[in-house]
């Protein structure tokens, strides 16, 4: 039974790696498991994004590169290895929200795969901030930086979980439709994750969270007045999101 149960976590978190990321994995156990069943696993796949990009700063810094260079590769290195999954979300939502004044016509905006002007402005500010934020960290203390890059990345993708629970889906279908109905426990679980690593980093943990949360429950109630829920586009919206504030709040602590 043991073997069992482990097999059975390690086929969650095969694929929360495998939906989160581009990297090139072994195909996936038959029978797969369903995404909310990997919920509590989305913080390791921000692990290994948030250890990459991490490591591009160490490495760029230790050539002497400036700052905020360096900050804008790692930045980089996280788009690159998620197929801008997140930064797509937020652009969409951006669009939709905002460019549509009823439900039906906010949905067909985002799965438009076209970018208007809101989702332009939205992927400027997300990327700019995050990069930003990255670069006053590094030049206050590399380390810091590392660790910054590694504990909001696995506590961003928490965020996508506690959506997944609070909110239906906004669709008949889709990938928020597929990914509803996640457990409670598996999401805190995953915060739980999210919130350890944090703390082994040395990140100021209730502040991240008083933050993330607020952004996260702000989001949800726009999302639920837009469209009366959830989509795949909204969960990545929590993602980014969250690691903005999150950049925020460690830039005002350290920085």
């Amino acid at each position: 039974m043991e073997r069992g149960w482990i097999k059975a976590r390690l086929s969650e978190a095969h694929l929360a790696v495998v939906l989160l990321t581009r990297l090139p994995m072994p195909r996936l156990p038959d029978p797969a498991p369903s995404l909310p069943r990997s919920v509590w696993a989305y913080p390791l796949a921000g692990l290994v994004v948030g250890a990459m990009s991490a490591l591009a700063l160490f490495v760029t810094m230790a050539l002497d590169l400036p700052p905020a260079l360096a900050a804008g590769l790692a930045v980089t290195v996280q788009v690159f290895l998620t197929g801008a999954l997140h930064e797509d979300g937020l652009a969409d939502v951006a669009d939709g929200f905002w460019g549509g004044r009823e439900v039906a016509r906010r949905l067909e905006i985002m799965r438009d795969s076209r970018i208007g002007s809101y989702g332009v402005a939205a992927l400027v500010l997300s990327l700019g901030l995050r990069w930003q934020g990255v670069a006053a960290l590094a030049a206050a203390s590399p380390a810091l930086a590392m660790a910054g890059l590694i504990g909001l990345a696995m506590l961003s993708r928490a965020a996508c979980g506690v959506l997944m629970a609070a909110l239906p889906a906004a669709r008949a279908d889709g990938m928020g439709r597929i990914a509803s109905g996640a457990a409670w426990n598996r999401v805190i679980a995953g915060v739980a994750l999210g919130v350890g690593a944090a703390l082994g980093l040395g990140l100021p943990v209730v502040s991240l969270l008083i933050v993330q949360g607020a952004l996260v429950f702000g989001l949800a109630q726009v999302a639920k007045a837009k469209i009366g829920g959830q989509t795949g586009d909204v969960l990545g919206t929590a993602q980014q999101l969250a690691e903005i504030g999150g950049w925020l709040v460690l830039a005002a602590v350290f920085a």
